[in-house]
């Protein structure tokens, strides 16, 4: 069955896809999971991280559990699968899958469970492969465990479950190692470790946060492929509601620790009956039929970017790869561009070049007065090159990986006004103070260090970084992927706002197409190095010129919604 036909049968029917009145595969019953200590500190006025959480999955349907970040979605997957921290136990509640209890297992018990069983996609690939390991191995380690196959079988089950979860040639694929595999790819081959033992419950954690909208709907097609294949149930947990309301039969939305709804998909989606369901619906860029944003003119007739045949070739093992060929666009001052299109496409190297961390190898490339591909060398082209650094600043996709651990907030935001000489020394703890309420943080976070923080307030605190240098481009490299809806659009009306007060001109590259529609003055779609269209958003969103871009477009997830 295809993912169009679940979906058609989802909408035309009471009960989900594939299955029946029977008894649900996964019962959980008034979950209650507290954290003694850790990042969270129990006291008289605690709260329990799961507060009474019920949910069902069924055989052959997929349940999605959405919130926003610290809602409990992914403790409650950890306490179904049995892989709390040790800082959490369940205190109350029942969890079943079929007829066995999973709360009251030891742990030798959840060696018959793990794997045979319940079936684990976690979020991060890059993560979750171990790099000194073939993709062969690591598809074989479950077969090997569990005793389902020796070595000369175990190499044969390895390629067909590669197959079967779609990846090109995988006898070759089995040899490589993970760094080898696209993003898209390595998250086809955790699916396939997973479902290698053939198990009853598959649970899926942000599978597809970090994937472009393409090999995001390859991956849901194929776990829709497989659940009405094989009759698996699907746990799905995910910040996308699009995601959700497209693909999942149930839907069952968290907030603080509880269920505050559930439902069908199509009914949660179609009238949500709370609030904080509603909210997190008019926020999901992806449910929003056009921008929010205002069209936006340039007084000046000279574009503040001009990129003209930007090129840059990659030599790789003798071979050649295009990293971008022959780009050419313009950005007016004060306006936003975004750059869009799959992975490999070129969107990170014109975002290098554009910042000046890259020198390409031809091509005319200037931002404001500053020729950015030809800097210059050597300590007399110093002062040039930072005057450029300064007017040019970049927001990384990871705050956790991009802010030092070992600086506080403080120290994160004083370290630019010191390496660009802004200010004096007295004067810069105020400056600090000013960019912080800028970007809505209170003056409390200074003395913080940033695993304190929320993922939202850490990309606050590393566009207030961007910004106290006082820059007139920012570049902001998959910025809002990783954040919740909630969060998301946050720091979009943040984005907005600054753009507005402070005429800052911005470039958004993005896999996202939703959020670029909600963000960008204009578009510029790239497919393997090359720019193939490009326009103002509406109209490039409203009248694709080429099939590439309706590629895209139709990739974009589009929930079922109905009564």
């Amino acid at each position: 069955m295809t993912a169009s036909a679940l979906a058609t049968s989802r909408s035309t029917q009471s009960t989900p896809a594939g299955s029946s009145a029977s008894a649900p595969l996964l019962a959980v019953r008034g979950l209650q999971v507290d954290y003694s200590h850790g990042r969270r500190h129990r006291g008289d006025d605690s709260s329990p991280a799961v507060d009474g959480v019920d949910l069902e999955v069924r055989p052959g349907s997929m349940t999605a559990v959405v919130g926003e970040s610290g809602s409990g979605k992914s403790t409650t997957a950890n306490a179904v699968i049995g892989l709390l921290p040790e800082s959490a136990r369940v205190t109350a509640g029942r969890i079943h899958l079929g007829e066995v209890s999973l709360t009251d297992l030891q742990a030798s018990g959840w060696h018959g469970i793990r794997g045979s069983q319940i079936g684990y996609v976690p979020q991060d690939p890059g993560n979750s492969l171990n790099p000194l390991q073939t993709i062969g191995k690591s598809v074989a380690e479950a077969l090997r465990i569990h005793k389902r196959a020796d070595a000369k079988s175990a190499r044969a089950q390895v390629i067909e479950l590669l197959a079967k979860v779609g990846i090109d040639r995988p006898e070759l694929r089995a040899d490589q190692f993970p760094h080898e595999l696209s993003g898209g790819m390595r998250q086809r081959v955790l699916i396939a470790s997973a479902i290698a033992l053939r198990p009853r419950l598959l649970i899926a954690d942000e599978p597809t946060s970090a994937l472009d909208v393409t090999v995001q709907k390859q991956v849901l097609d194929l776990l829709d492929d497989l659940r009405a294949e094989t009759g698996m149930g699907i746990l799905f947990i995910t910040h996308d509601l699009a995601v959700a309301g497209e693909r999942a039969d149930e839907v069952v939305v968290m907030q603080a620790g509880r269920v505050v709804e559930a439902g069908p998909a199509a009914q949660v989606f179609g009238a949500p009956a709370t609030d904080y369901a509603a909210r997190l619906l008019a926020d999901a860029p992806a449910l929003m039929t056009k921008s929010r944003r205002t069209a936006v003119t340039s007084a000046s007739s000279r574009p503040f970017v001009s990129v003209e045949n930007l090129t840059q070739v990659y030599a790789r093992s003798q071979n050649q790869v295009i990293g971008v060929e022959e780009v050419s666009f313009t950005v007016d001052r004060g306006t936003t561009l975004g750059i869009v299109g799959e992975s490999g496409s070129g969107k990170t190297t014109t975002g290098k070049a554009l910042t000046g961390f890259l020198t390409p190898q031809s091509g005319h490339l200037r931002v404001g007065d500053f020729d950015a591909a030809n800097l210059g060398q050597g300590w007399s082209a110093r002062r040039h090159r930072l005057d450029f650094r300064r007017t040019v600043q970049l927001v990384h996709q990871n705050p956790y990986s991009a802010l030092d651990p070992k600086f506080s907030i403080r120290q994160t935001l004083l370290e630019p006004l010191r390496n660009f000489g802004i200010g004096s020394r007295g004067s810069r703890p105020e400056l600090v103070a000013q960019i912080l309420d800028r970007v809505a943080l209170p003056s409390s976070f200074l003395d913080r260090r940033p695993r304190e923080l929320s993922g939202g307030q850490l990309q606050r605190v590393a566009i207030a970084r961007a910004l106290i240098a006082g820059p007139e481009l920012v570049v902001f490299d998959e910025a809002v992927s990783a954040l919740d809806v909630t969060v998301q659009a946050q720091i979009l009306a943040l984005l907005d706002d600054l753009q507005k007060e402070l005429g800052l001109t911005y470039v958004f590259i993005s896999h996202d197409l939703a959020v670029v529609r909600q963000i960008a003055d204009t578009v510029a779609v790239m497919s393997q190095g090359h720019l193939v269209e490009s326009g103002p958003t509406e109209e490039l969103f409203a009248r694709p010129q080429t099939g590439y871009t309706r590629t895209l477009l139709d990739a974009i997830p589009r929930p079922v919604v109905g009564a």
